[in-house]
């Protein structure tokens, strides 16, 4: 169809179930799955629902080989379209080496007692994302998440002492800046320093949320048929924190590097964009549509491993084929 936003790329991980159990994220493949979701929604970002645009690695699929594998295919997607617009976005453990102050992503195939050689670093990340030629690439790091988001904070407090030798943190700003070396990119992080990244429900993280909201036009003007950059950047940068401060009295401030420029992420409600009175006239349809993804993610998600293979499941308005 001609509102579909073809030139659009996206490699969505969600660590989930981890090799070893104790540092299982449930909550992140809910993440991966409901953004994959309004992703494919021609009534929404309008991205081609195939596996030419769109690979989601959750669970085992979400290995240390397949995270890098998928930045390859993202490489090779646009080294052949000079107009691809790509995104990649990582829930899972972050974690910093005390003594090195090296960092990791704890992908789904790590060993404990081999952190440090086991565990995608940044630097092997960040290398494999300079490679990818795109002018637009959007990287997306929800990587330091709260208690709550694993088993249970007894689970928590026992990873904190398993672990003592790293600390659980968002990316520091000079690894974003190695992150966003290379014209038009951006990164997002989901919080700043040691902050955590809370979750809102058992559905999906707070960030997430406010980030469906977004690709709904929660930050766009009347008018407005995209959803770009900014208006992510904008619109999270004020709810996130308020949402946090509310639910857990605690401060959550996304961080954005966006020195890169401003860009086009998605179609805005399939291209046919907002009213004339805005947000606030869609939001009601816009809140509905997020909580029918989560009533499916919920009733089938545990049953899927990769949301690209589901077969027969009614998200929303989106059946996967």
């Amino acid at each position: 169809m001609s509102n579909e936003f073809t030139h659009g790329y996206a490699l969505l991980i969600g660590v989930g179930e981890s090799k070893y159990s104790k540092l299982s994220l449930p909550v992140t493949v809910k993440d991966t799955q409901a953004i994959y979701a309004a992703l494919i929604d021609p009534e929404l970002c309008a991205y081609k629902d195939d596996k030419d645009h769109i690979r989601v690695l959750n669970n085992q699929e979400a290995n240390k080989a397949a995270i890098l594998d998928g930045l390859n295919w993202l490489k090779e997607k646009s080294t052949a379209d000079a107009n691809a617009t790509v995104f990649v976005y990582y829930s899972g453990h972050g974690w910093i080496d005390k003594s090195t102050q090296h960092y990791y992503l704890i992908q789904h195939d790590i060993k404990p007692t081999k952190l440090t050689s086991s565990a995608l670093s940044a630097e092997t990340f960040t290398e494999a994302l300079r490679e990818i030629k795109a002018e637009r690439l959007l990287v997306v790091i929800d990587s330091c998440h709260a208690a709550g988001m694993a088993t249970s904070k007894e689970a928590d407090l026992e990873l904190e002492e398993e672990f003592e030798d790293f600390l659980r943190v968002a990316p520091s700003k000079s690894l974003i800046e190695n992150l966003k070396q290379g014209k038009g990119r951006v990164v997002f992080t989901s919080s700043e320093g040691e902050q955590k990244s809370w979750i809102k429900d058992e559905s999906s993280s707070i960030y997430t949320y406010h980030f469906l909201e977004a690709l709904q036009g929660a930050g766009n003007q009347p008018g407005d048929t995209e959803v770009r950059v900014s208006n992510l950047m904008n619109y999270l940068g004020k709810t996130v924190h308020e949402t946090a401060s509310h639910l857990y009295n605690s401060e959550q401030f996304p961080h954005f590097d966006i020195d890169a420029g401003d860009f086009v992420i998605a179609k805005l409600r399939g291209g046919k964009g907002l009213p004339d009175k805005g947000w606030d006239e869609v939001k009601p349809q816009a809140i509905q549509k997020i909580n029918q993804i989560a009533e499916t993610i919920n009733q089938y998600g545990k049953f899927i491993t990769n949301i690209n293979e589901a077969q027969g499941i009614h998200i929303g308005d989106v059946y996967n084929r």
